[in-house]
């Protein structure tokens, strides 16, 4: 079995340089933190947007904050391009998620590194009793903890104590915007479950475009079957398609759903296969998974994010939630 991989560090950044990829060239997410940035703020680095808008809440204009993916960038397969690579080196302080999720930037995080900067997984504090690890994953753990509420609200912590260690005397704002952030996600995890429990027993199915959803199935009580595996780089087969199309019919599953950062190809095969079969399946919708929707919208949060994932989940599937979601912010006519 493959080495767990859990916590940040130069010695377990050195351990992934042999990963060789290939990847997609996407221009940064520039969004500046809330609140008017002090005269003499550090910078700080997010990978993924999910990460970013954790470190904009708890540093709050404290720090100039750049996250590197922007909406529709898929992690799995992103390549840095020279301008991110610089914004690496110029940062201060630079969070990822881990757990190979930003795979492809390894030889980048290394040279941050190595360069004397600051790098933290916020995956760091989570058990590794608590990680998902599937079996066509060798070894290694599901990277996609963020779809859990509960689970994310330890990056929450990490991103908090680490900012303290860099910034001693921004201690007090920290833990406070901190707080205030997780009790924003405990009432989005209340809200998730609520909903989501209202989908009658039979139809929590969760069908996606890739293996994303597993933590938000375990949470919320969701059956969840992507099409492809975890990473977008692996290839759905025919027989694959079938045997969901076998599925969706056998147990008259009526929504299936596309993904913002994955393409809709064999989800239409899937519509189509069923219809061949004599069952009606719809697209329920299309949901975040890999990034959050587009900057400066709700749905660019990672709070708006997760709310339209479930307000949509559970509306497709015959569950009760407000159109517009938990806060009624959600531009969600599903």
């Amino acid at each position: 079995m493959a080495t767990k991989i859990i916590t940040i560090g130069l010695g377990v950044l050195a351990s992934l340089a042999a990963i060789s990829v290939v990847g997609c060239d996407r221009a940064a997410n520039t969004n500046k933190p809330k609140g008017e940035s002090k005269e003499n703020s550090y910078k700080i680095v997010g990978t993924v947007g999910m990460v970013a808008d954790i470190v904009r809440n708890v540093s709050d204009g404290r720090a100039d904050v750049i996250g590197l993916m922007g909406e529709g960038v898929d992690p799995h397969l992103y390549k840095p391009t020279r301008s991110d690579i610089q914004r690496l080196l110029d940062a201060d302080v630079i969070f990822y998620n881990g757990l190979l999720l930003e795979g492809k930037m390894t030889d980048s995080l290394i040279r941050a590194a190595t360069a004397g900067k600051k790098v933290f997984a916020v995956t760091e504090l989570l058990d590794e009793q608590f990680l998902l690890e599937p079996e066509e994953f060798e070894g290694l753990y599901d990277p996609h903890v963020w779809m859990d509420p509960s689970a994310w609200s330890k990056a929450v912590e990490v991103v908090r104590d680490k900012l303290t260690e860099y910034d001693p005397t921004g201690a007090t704002t920290y833990a406070e915007n901190a707080e205030s952030y997780a009790e924003q996600l405990r009432e989005l995890d209340t809200y998730g479950a609520r909903v989501l429990k209202s989908v009658p027993a039979q139809q929590r199915v969760l069908v996606t475009a890739h293996d994303a959803f597993n933590y938000f199935g375990r949470r919320f009580g969701f059956e969840v079957i992507g099409i492809q595996g975890i990473s977008t780089e692996s290839e759905a087969g025919v027989r694959d398609i079938e045997r969901l199309v076998d599925l969706l019919v056998e147990r008259k599953i009526g929504a299936v759903f596309v993904e913002s950062t994955v393409s809709q190809r064999n989800i239409n095969a899937l519509v189509f296969g069923t219809k061949a079969r004599g069952h009606t399946v719809v697209i329920g919708g299309e949901l975040y998974s890999d990034a959050m929707g587009a900057p400066g919208t709700y749905e660019g949060t990672y709070v708006g994010m997760i709310d339209h994932n479930v307000t949509t989940v559970a509306r497709a599937l015959g569950g009760d939630a407000p159109q517009r979601g938990m806060t009624g912010k959600l531009d969600n006519d599903n």
